[in-house]
């Protein structure tokens, strides 16, 4: 879990340092962060993530395209991403599953959710 390097992927730098604190508290100390789509796949060209947390609603490109995009990739089919966002809605839930990501979140969230999300995403 510790070796284990995670980007989180927000257009809030408030929200982004609310998800890698309760990362880091969860025992998950190797964050990088990017506040978009976009970003965050220049980010991942130069420096590989194992473990991918995405909004859906950023601007330059939203989360679900990121997913998409990562998805259409053959060094990303596997890799593990969980979306958390405030869209609710049920359909909203159905399209990002089909687009790809292994598990949802919705904002609000508390610590013990995330935690458990990303260990239930990593027991596969």
């Amino acid at each position: 879990m510790a070796d284990l390097k995670i980007l989180a992927v927000d257009d809030s730098p408030t929200m982004r340092r609310i998800i890698i604190n309760t990362l880091k508290r969860a025992g998950f100390q190797n964050v990088v962060e990017a506040n978009d789509g976009k970003d965050a796949l220049a980010k991942m060209k130069v420096e590989p993530v194992n473990f991918v947390i995405t909004d859906w609603n950023m601007p330059e490109m939203d989360g679900l395209t990121f997913v998409t995009t990562l998805r259409s990739m053959e060094e990303y089919k596997n890799l593990p991403i969980l979306m958390v966002t405030t869209r609710s809605v049920k359909d909203d839930i159905l399209e990002a599953m089909k687009a790809g990501v292994n598990n949802y979140i919705v904002k609000p969230f508390t610590p013990d959710t995330l935690k458990e999300k990303i260990e239930s995403i990593l027991a596969g």
